[in-house]
């Protein structure tokens, strides 16, 4: 634990960071396990995908993924509705 003012709030500060972090992937997550049930279902399979690109798309402009990542999961996620 840190004895120094400053050092303990960057404690503080990046526990609420990793908090808000961690609920924006698992949203994230969330949604691209929608998109592809609904894509094995069949049933708003282009809804769900466009909603999981959106979110995708959200995350990288909060920093959560790389770009290059988020393409590769959009590219599945077309290649897998348009299959």
């Amino acid at each position: 634990m840190p004895n120094i003012k400053s050092a303990k709030k960057r404690v503080k500060v990046i526990a609420v960071k990793t908090a808000r972090n961690k609920a924006n992937r698992s949203a994230l997550k969330t949604e691209i396990k929608k998109a592809n049930a609904a894509i094995a279902s069949g049933e708003n399979a282009a809804e769900a995908v466009r909603l999981a690109t959106k979110k995708i798309d959200q995350a990288v402009a909060k920093g959560l993924l790389h770009k290059n990542t988020a393409a590769r999961k959009k590219s599945a996620l077309a290649k897998k509705v348009n299959a």
